[in-house]
């Protein structure tokens, strides 16, 4: 029986390092499924993209990727970039897996090689912002901030709870950010705290910062929190921990396809967790750019 082929990529560094203490262990569940896996570490690019070429000529089933959002995200902007049009799977070994939560993806070794073993799949959208893709989401002032002032050795350690030790000590320093909005949806000059597009629904770690995104609508969700009272400040956490930020006074949500974002101020911006580009911003939906292997056929359109 001739053995499927797939290429795995992975960060070493990722998360805790469970993924690369149990590396071996996954090679023998594939070759037990008939499937010859090809690892590649993260930290070559230029081999990264050699990969992909070889694994389309070749005839690779598809593209597994280990690791956080950010893994992800450098994975699917090489493999675009490089031409190559296959199916990915998700191995969820960092320390926030907003993605994979999305498809439910499991935890543990054994579910996570049963998916991508299998061949369920669905086609997702992807954002774009000044050319570059993004997988779940963009965002920029005081929560940027908070996750790229987090040491890499905490958030392995701490995980999510990381994040939000760094925030409370961050919140007296809270500088607003005057921004200008443009988009068929809405536009303005708004002076914000902090500013979020979604693909996905979740963020950091926080399950319910766009409870009702879809990956497949071919739109982006967008939240703006607005410059407030310190005092009002808590009522928003509790609201965003509940999911039900959107109807408070400070935060402006609205769905667009597209959207141009201007400051004069230096803020940071971040793209699935990692560094992104500088103002200013043009962003954008790509539908059903990204064909996912996901627990069973059809996710989106399923009541899940």
């Amino acid at each position: 029986m001739k053995m499927k082929k797939v290429l795995l990529i992975y960060n070493p560094n990722a998360g805790n390092g469970l993924f690369k203490a149990n590396l071996d262990k996954i090679i023998e569940m594939f070759q037990k499924k008939n499937t010859l896996v090809v690892p590649v570490r993260t930290d070559r690019p230029a081999v990264m993209c050699e990969m992909f070429h070889m694994a389309e000529v070749e005839g690779f089933s598809k593209v597994i990727a280990a690791g956080g959002d950010g893994t992800i995200n450098i994975v699917v902007n090489n493999m675009l970039s490089c031409g190559t049009n296959l199916p990915i799977a998700v191995f969820p070994s960092g320390t926030a897996n907003d993605f994979a939560y999305y498809f439910d993806i499991p935890h543990d070794i054994e579910g996570m090689v049963k998916i991508a073993t299998e061949e369920n799949y669905t086609y997702v959208d992807l954002g774009c912002v000044n050319g570059k893709y993004f997988i779940n989401v963009a965002a920029m002032g005081f929560l940027v901030d908070v996750s790229q002032k987090t040491h890499p050795n905490i958030k392995n350690t701490l995980g999510v709870m990381s994040y939000y030790l760094k925030g409370v000590s961050e919140v007296p320093k809270l500088e607003p950010i005057t921004m200008k909005i443009e988009s068929d949806e809405y536009s303005g000059i708004e002076k914000i705290y902090f500013m979020l597009v979604m693909n996905g629904r979740s963020a950091g770690g926080f399950k319910r910062v766009a409870p009702e995104a879809r990956m497949d609508d071919g739109l982006l969700d967008v939240l703006l929190f607005r410059e407030m009272p310190l005092t009002e400040l808590p009522g928003l956490l509790i609201n965003f921990m509940q999911g039900n930020h959107s109807e408070n006074k400070n935060v402006i949500f609205f769905r667009t396809n597209k959207l141009h974002l201007e400051t004069d101020m230096e803020i940071g911006t971040d793209v699935d967790g990692e560094k992104g580009c500088e103002f200013p911003l043009d962003i954008t939906c790509v539908p059903k750019k990204l064909c996912v292997n996901t627990l069973r056929k059809d996710m989106e359109g399923s009541s899940w």
